[in-house]
């Protein structure tokens, strides 16, 4: 399974995700672009108004505070990108087949310290949208049941991904 690579987006620093799924195109859509269905997977409770250039606001997430962005592309059921903070996040899908859909999640970075905290916490999401679309129940990135981040970061810093970023809820310095 990739766990996501550093890579230069447009320039700018990245971390970049790719997963196939056992599925058409219209539920990976579903559950990568529609509020109920990121509501599974995603770290933030999300609202969005589905065109470009609409508002997506983020919500209910333990780890930083509500805040708003832009809608920077929004073409169903294949692309989907938008600002959030100093960051893009960009969803490309490519149907493989009529039932196999391909996901390209890049998350690009306003700071190339954050990749391997970014890059962890997108692990857990993708594992936990791997869980959702399998049909398993789940409490989404920040429940009991889902993979822990802490050794996800060690492995991206031990594997030479920048770091460095501050850490939400860690002591200074961890």
């Amino acid at each position: 399974m990739d766990r996501g690579t550093f890579v230069q987006h447009e320039g700018r620093p990245a971390v970049r995700f790719e997963r196939t799924y056992a599925h058409p195109v219209e539920r990976i859509w579903a559950a990568v672009a529609t509020p109920e269905g990121l509501a599974h997977w995603f770290p933030s409770r999300v609202e969005l108004e589905p065109h470009t250039g609409g508002k997506i606001t983020f919500s209910d997430d333990p780890n930083t505070e509500p805040t708003a962005g832009t809608v920077l592309a929004f073409e169903p059921p294949l692309r989907l990108a938008f600002s959030w903070g100093g960051d893009e996040l960009r969803f490309d899908l490519e149907p493989v087949d009529a039932h196999h859909c391909r996901l390209i999640l890049i998350n690009v970075l306003e700071a190339r310290d954050t990749a391997a905290r970014n890059a962890a916490g997108w692990s857990v999401c993708l594992a936990e949208l791997g869980k959702h679309l399998s049909g398993a129940l789940t409490d989404g990135p920040h429940g009991e049941a889902a993979e822990p981040w802490k050794p996800l970061y060690d492995a991206y810093v031990a594997s030479g991904m920048p770091y460095g970023a501050a850490i939400p809820g860690a002591p200074s310095g961890a």
